[in-house]
């Protein structure tokens, strides 16, 4: 039996939803920037500003049925996206929201499988099966059961969770923004980056913007962190990275103003245990305070490129400065000197004397 590779899927319907919601985001966020509302009355007259308000609240809308189509596609192929689109539909009308649009696509993707698999038709039907039977089947089925039997579940689970974190205070607030923050550190975009990133965008689509906040400092505090630490061995005259090392993070620091913390691996990848350590301690203390002070972000991505739609963007730089601190200092306390790799010495090839070659016939 092969495996249901859930991470694979997931991580698949994240990248197809990505750019909507980056996309959706930037157009809010460009919206209220220049005095735009959400539009009521469609007949009426309006401006641009709210026009690009509201075209992001309707892109965002998408989310749900998006990410369920794209699950259910990377489970069964084309059959599955007609019904994944339709679970992800039912789960904004119910009110299931991200999570709901995650589990019927998910459902519905290994249900449309299982009937590619097993469901048997006469020779005349069988080109009716990816575009009528299939679909049919498949919507008529687990569109039900999401109606009737675990939407309420996934209902209750979602308002519930939403309740929870808006009614967090003090201490609670920052331990979950530490978590959530080191979460998104601890592998520069890898599977635990995918999950924290995940968690924080299905949030934003219930109107709870902390996490996101969150997740875009903690993307940005290693290659700041790791800056920050190279700044001091120089500023100290303390060795602390190789002349490679310092190339890389010359190209990860700008990098990481653009929110990508991959630039940050090469460096990781010569002192794993203290650079991911220290990483991950800041960005959990910048998330820890970042939570706290109720910085909010209405965009998922875009490093310090979206920090004036945010709601506190001053207190978002102080918790992102705190935060790549604590890690450059931690790196710049406990890295031990480099040992530079003594150049391999090249010798100039000598001349080949060609004159004692003798070809005979």
């Amino acid at each position: 039996m092969k495996k249901l590779q859930i991470k694979k899927h997931a991580l698949t319907a994240i990248s197809y939803m990505l750019p909507l919601v980056v996309a959706s985001g930037l157009l809010i966020a460009i919206g209220n920037l220049t005095g735009g509302t959400v539009i009521e009355n469609y007949q009426a007259a309006f401006s641009i500003p709210s026009a690009l308000v509201s075209l992001g609240v309707l892109g965002m809308g998408l989310l749900a049925p998006v990410i369920a189509g794209a699950i259910a596609y990377s489970i069964a192929d084309r059959p599955g996206i007609a019904p994944g689109l339709l679970m992800g539909l039912i789960a904004n009308a119910i009110g299931a929201g991200f999570l709901g649009g995650m589990l019927g696509g998910f459902i519905v993707g290994y249900f449309v499988l299982f009937l590619k698999n097993n469901l048997k038709v006469p020779r005349w039907a069988e080109g009716l099966m990816p575009m009528m039977i299939i679909p049919l089947i498949s919507s008529l089925v687990v569109g039900l059961l999401m109606f009737f039997v675990l939407g309420v579940p996934i209902v209750w689970a979602t308002d519930g969770l939403t309740a929870f974190l808006t009614s967090m205070q003090g201490s609670m607030r920052f331990l979950f923004g530490a978590i959530l923050g080191g979460m998104a550190a601890f592998d520069f975009g890898g599977p635990v980056n995918k999950v924290a990133s995940l968690f924080a965008d299905g949030l934003l689509l219930e109107g709870i913007y902390e996490p996101e906040a969150v997740k875009i400092l903690a993307s940005m505090v290693p290659p700041f962190g790791v800056a920050i630490s190279w700044v001091l061995s120089k500023a100290l005259k303390k060795k602390k990275y190789t002349k490679s090392e310092e190339d890389n993070i010359k190209i990860a620091f700008p990098m990481g103003v653009c929110m990508i913390t991959e630039g940050v691996i090469p460096i990781a990848a010569v002192d794993i245990v203290r650079v991911v350590v220290s990483c991950t301690l800041g960005a959990a203390v910048g998330g820890g305070f970042s939570m706290l002070w109720g910085v909010g972000s209405p965009v998922p991505s875009g490093g310090m490129f979206i920090v004036p739609a945010m709601n506190h963007p001053i207190l978002f730089c102080l918790a992102l400065l705190i935060g790549s601190v604590v890690t450059g200092l931690m790196l710049f306390f406990w890295k031990k000197e480099p040992v530079e790799k003594a150049e391999e010495e090249t010798t100039e090839e000598e001349e080949m004397d060609l004159s004692d070659i003798k070809i005979s016939f």
